[in-house]
């Protein structure tokens, strides 16, 4: 999630300024990543490139090159944009090797081949990424236009915030973090929602988001998710109820946390604290 994807952004940050001079792409026995456009374009197109800036749109990596193009890497639910070591050899999928810079390679790692990596010239970009496509950040948008994003319509409001369309880069797990804090149910109508609440669900997404990047994402129990200099995140160790059903909310102390599907994801609430009206 952003978070996670910020992780990764700031430690790719030492390539700005290099130059690709090989980009290898690996043997693997498993499902492979999605690749835009096909290996040997897509070498070409990329080997010589020079990265201009580093940056994130949403959940993806995005390193902008010399000549207009965009270099996107979208990690997803097990990938990793690393430098440094990698969790396994055999899940390295690309490696990116530089010069002219204070790094001499990076790589992307996806232990289940659900991530992609594609080049993008600038229109295609506008097209598959633009604003008609990928909402507002999650941590600039403003109050005003986060209510008039999410406010309207019947959808739930866990669902809504994850609505990259709507906003970008909260996923599954601080979605439903950021709902406990602000005290709403995750099955509450995007209309049922009071203008006090939205203030609190808007203020307590800008706050977990930055801790969480503060504290470089969070490791959960499958290790899936390394910083990218090769170690585990810390706001693991701050969660509320994300992936804590059954066990005693750590706020109210009278209620077990929840588990129920929503969107064919799990979403995780204390029924004490996150009230249905």
């Amino acid at each position: 999630e952003l978070p996670e994807v910020e992780t990764m952004r700031r430690a790719v940050l030492p390539a700005v300024g290099g130059r690709i001079v090989r980009v290898a792409l690996t043997k693997s026995n498993y499902r492979p990543i999605q690749l835009y456009p096909k290996w040997p374009t897509f070498r070409r197109r990329l080997e010589g490139r020079t990265i201009r800036s580093v940056d994130r749109l949403g959940k993806r990596v995005a390193l902008q090159l010399d000549r207009g193009s965009t270099l996107i890497l979208q990690p997803k639910m097990a990938g990793i944009v690393i430098v440094g070591n990698p969790p396994s050899m055999e899940h390295v999928r690309v490696v990116f090797h530089l010069e002219n810079c204070n790094l001499s390679s990076f790589l992307y790692w996806d232990r289940r081949g659900l991530g992609s990596i594609q080049l993008f010239s600038a229109s295609e970009l506008e097209e598959r990424l633009g604003p008609n496509v990928l909402g507002p950040d999650a941590l600039v948008i403003s109050f005003a236009d986060f209510l008039f994003r999410l406010s309207s319509g019947r959808t739930p409001i866990k669902v809504a915030l994850m609505d990259q369309q709507k906003i970008a880069g909260i996923g599954n797990m601080y979605a439903s973090e950021i709902l406990f804090r602000a005290k709403v149910h995750p099955c509450r109508t995007c209309t049922s929602v009071s203008a006090t609440e939205w203030k609190r669900i808007y203020s307590a997404m800008r706050r977990i988001l930055s801790e969480a990047i503060q504290l470089e994402g969070s490791t959960l129990s499958d290790g899936t998710y390394l910083k990218s200099l090769d170690s585990a995140g810390q706001y693991q160790s701050r969660l509320q109820v994300y992936d804590r059903g059954g066990e005693l909310c750590k706020r109210c102390r009278s209620s077990a946390v929840q588990r129920i599907r929503q969107a064919q994801r799990s979403t995780y609430f204390c029924p004490t604290c996150q009230i249905t009206s």
